[in-house]
């Protein structure tokens, strides 16, 4: 089972900005498709976005596409979600997790998922 560690998460006003990162503790994530699903409260997960292992591809959801850019960073251990324009429906705790490839929709069946971070947008 590897360890995932989200950060970045925080309280920021409506058109805000965060950036959020996965970090593997033991090992790096180059060898995994890495996605990002949020959850709210009373809510079902919400796929967020994910980025293929071979780093050509990235799928976004409709209701973050031209806001949120996921990257790898040069450390292969270290995984980014960049979100601008943030809105108060963004609101929820974030998890970072691996797949064997970038689910179609939805959260997927990841192997394995961090503690989350929460984000909350609020004026």
């Amino acid at each position: 089972q590897l360890q995932l560690v989200e950060s970045g998460g925080g309280l920021v006003q409506p058109g805000g900005s965060l950036r959020l990162s996965c970090a593997a503790s033991r090992s790096t994530l180059d060898y995994y498709a890495i996605g990002w699903f949020r959850q709210a409260p009373g809510k079902e997960r919400e796929g967020v976005s994910c980025i293929s292992v071979s780093n050509s591809n990235t799928y976004y959801a409709d209701s973050v596409k031209g806001r949120f850019t996921i990257s790898r960073g040069n450390a292969k251990n270290m995984v980014w979600l960049q979100m601008n324009s943030l809105k108060p429906e963004d609101t929820a705790i974030y998890y970072c997790a691996t797949y064997m490839v970038c689910p179609t929709a939805g959260s997927g069946s990841p192997f394995d998922w961090g503690q989350g971070t929460q984000v909350t947008v609020s004026s």
